[in-house]
C-alpha cells in the first residue's frame, strides 16, 4: 500500500538472510514444525499429511545472540507443502493439494525462561540454530515490543516493508489475545491491536486495503489503519504480501456474537441492536461504493453467479453426504437467481435491482465480525473475507446482498447456538436488521428475495463444509437452516 504519511528509512537490527540460509533453517526447524504447526488453531491445512516445507524470505529481525540469556526474532515466510489425502482420522471431505504460504514469528533463546514455557516450539537438533530453543515470538513481550518499534520508525528490512499513517507512542505495554481463528492478534498499551496474518497471499490484502479506503471516506464505523508491513521483492514476489495490520483498539467494546448469547440467555429481544448493526452495515457498504469501482452486472454474469453456487453445491455434496437429499431443493434458489437475472420475476415476483450492481463488500460478515462500543455504536471489523477463499475471489466486486446473507445465516447461529433453540427470535432479528439495512441506503434487501435466497443458501452450504471439516459436532445448525431453504424435510 502507498498511503503511509511517512516512509522515511530509518536505521534498523539484523538483515535478511540469503535464499541458501533461509532454506537451511527452514530446514532445521522442519522437524519441530511438523509437530507444531498442525496444532496451531490458524493453521488451514489440519488432517492433511504435510509432505515439505520451502522457505519463501528469512529476515532476522532481532540477530540472536552467540552467548548470553537475550532472544533473538526470526521472521520466516514459509511455503507449506500438504498432499490431497487427508489422513484416516480426518473428517471424509476431499481436498486439494495445497502448498499455502505462513509467517510464523519466532523467537531464539539459548534456554527459555519458566514465563514462556507455554510458547516453547523446541530444540532444533541440526543446522545454524542447532542447540537454541525455537518459541512463538509474540509471548515473549521484550519481541512483541521490538515488532511494534519497526512499524513507529518505517522503512525496510529486507524483504519487508514498514509504514505508518500516523505517529505511534512508545512505551506501550504488548499483551497477545488467546481467542483468534485463523490469525493472532496482540494490544498495545490498551490503544491499538496488531493483526498479524498467518496464511498470506500475493496482492493486496483486503484487511487492509479496504479499511484504508473507508478511511478515506471518512467512515467511522471501521477502525482505520495505523500502521502495516508487507513483504515485497526478495523472494517474496512481484506482489506484496500483506502480513500485518495496526489499528485503534476498541477498548471496553463487545463482540457481537457474544453480546447476542448473552441477550438470549437473558431472555432478550436484541431487535433493536439488529437494527442499529443494519443501518451501520449500510454506511460501510455506501462508503465501499463510494471509494471503489463499482459494476454492473448482465445477465450473463447473474447466470455464471448462479451457475457457481449451484457448482459449490454439487461439490459440497460429495464431501457431505448429508447435504444429498436436499440437493434438488436448494438448487431451485440459484435456479430462480438464473432466470431472474435475464429477465424473469424473482423467486417472489418482486424487482431484481441488487443483482444489477456490484462492488466491494465484507466478504464474511458474521455477528463475530462486530463490536459494539460503550455509547451503543456499532462497528466492523476483520475484513479479510472468507479465508478459505482465492483472494482474487475475495477482492472481485460482488452484490452487497452477499454481507446481508452472512448477517442474516449468523442470527441464526446464535439462535441455534443457545438452548433451547430460539427461531423466532432469529427471525426477529432477522427482520430488524433488514429494516435497519433498508433505511440506511433506501434499498430494502428483502425486495429482491431471488437474489437473497440464492446468496443466503450459498452461505449456508459454505457452513456445511467448513463444520464437516472443522467443528462436526455444529454440523447440526446449518443443517437446519438447509432443510428449512431447500423447503422442508425431503
Amino acid at each position: 500500500m502507498s498511503k503511509a504519511a511517512s516512509t522515511r528509512s530509518s536505521p534498523r537490527p539484523g538483515a535478511a538472510l540469503s535464499p541458501a540460509a533461509a532454506e537451511r533453517v527452514v530446514d532445521s526447524l522442519a522437524p519441530l514444525l511438523h509437530e507444531w504447526l498442525p496444532r496451531q488453531r490458524w493453521f488451514a491445512g489440519k488432517g492433511r499429511p504435510i509432505t515439505g516445507f520451502a522457505a519463501v524470505a528469512a529476515t532476522e529481525l532481532m540477530p540472536p545472540t552467540a552467548s548470553g540469556p537475550g532472544p533473538g526474532l526470526l521472521h520466516l515466510l514459509v511455503r507449506v507443502e500438504q498432499r490431497a489425502t487427508p489422513d484416516l482420522d480426518a473428517p471424509p471431505v476431499p481436498v486439494p493439494p495445497t502448498d499455502d504460504c505462513y509467517q510464523l514469528l519466532l523467537g531464539v533463546r539459548p534456554t527459555l525462561p519458566p514465563q514462556l514455557t507455554a510458547a516453547r516450539i523446541g530444540i532444533v537438533d541440526t543446522g545454524p540454530l542447532a542447540g537454541r530453543v525455537v518459541y512463538e515470538a509474540l509471548h515473549d513481550p521484550r519481541l512483541a515490543d521490538l515488532l511494534l518499534e519497526h512499524l513507529r520508525s518505517p522503512g525496510a528490512l529486507g524483504p519487508l516493508r514498514f509504514d505508518r499513517a500516523v505517529e505511534i507512542p512508545a512505551g506501550l505495554t504488548p499483551r497477545l489475545l488467546g481467542a483468534e481463528q485463523s490469525n493472532s492478534s496482540v494490544v498495545y498499551g490498551e490503544e491499538y491491536i496488531l493483526k498479524i496474518l498467518r496464511r498470506v497471499f500475493p496482492g493486496a490484502n483486503p484487511d487492509l486495503e479496504l479499511p484504508l479506503a473507508l478511511a478515506g471516506q471518512g467512515c467511522r464505523r471501521v477502525p482505520s489503519p495505523v500502521a502495516w508491513f508487507e513483504a515485497v521483492g526478495d523472494g517474496a514476489g512481484r506482489e506484496p504480501l500483506t502480513l500485518g495490520v495496526l489499528q485503534p483498539y476498541l477498548q471496553d467494546s463487545e463482540d457481537g456474537w457474544q453480546l447476542a448469547l448473552r441477550t438470549l440467555a437473558d431472555g432478550g429481544a436484541f431487535t433493536d441492536e439488529a437494527r442499529a448493526l443494519g443501518r451501520a452495515t449500510a454506511e460501510v457498504h455506501l462508503a465501499l461504493a463510494a471509494a471503489l469501482p463499482t459494476v454492473s452486472l448482465g445477465p450473463r454474469q447473474t447466470a455464471q453467479l448462479a451457475e457457481a453456487m449451484s457448482g459449490r453445491l454439487d461439490a459440497t455434496a460429495q464431501a457431505v453426504p448429508a447435504l444429498l437429499p436436499y440437493v434438488a431443493g436448494l438448487r431451485t434458489a440459484f435456479d430462480a437467481l438464473a432466470r431472474s437475472g435475464s429477465g424473469g420475476a424473482g423467486s417472489g415476483g418482486g424487482p431484481v435491482g441488487l443483482v444489477t450492481r456490484a462492488q466491494r463488500v465484507h466478504g464474511d460478515l458474521h455477528l463475530g465480525q462486530t463490536l459494539r462500543t460503550p455509547d451503543g455504536e456499532w462497528s466492523l471489523i476483520d475484513f479479510e473475507g472468507e479465508p478459505a477463499r482465492p483472494l482474487t475471489e475475495r477482492r472481485r466486486p460482488q452484490p452487497a446482498v452477499r454481507d446481508v446473507a452472512g448477517m442474516l445465516r449468523s442470527f441464526d447461529y446464535a439462535a441455534r447456538f443457545h438452548e433451547p433453540w430460539s427461531p423466532d427470535w432469529a427471525e426477529r432479528c432477522r427482520s430488524a436488521y433488514c429494516d435497519g439495512y433498508a433505511e440506511g441506503t433506501g434499498t430494502d434487501p428483502r425486495e429482491d428475495p431471488a437474489l437473497l435466497r440464492a446468496y443466503e443458501t450459498d452461505k449456508a452450504v459454505y457452513e456445511v463444509l467448513y463444520e464437516a471439516r472443522n467443528r462436526p459436532d455444529w454440523l447440526p445448525v446449518p443443517m437446519a437452516a438447509i432443510q428449512r431453504l431447500a423447503g422442508g424435510l425431503p
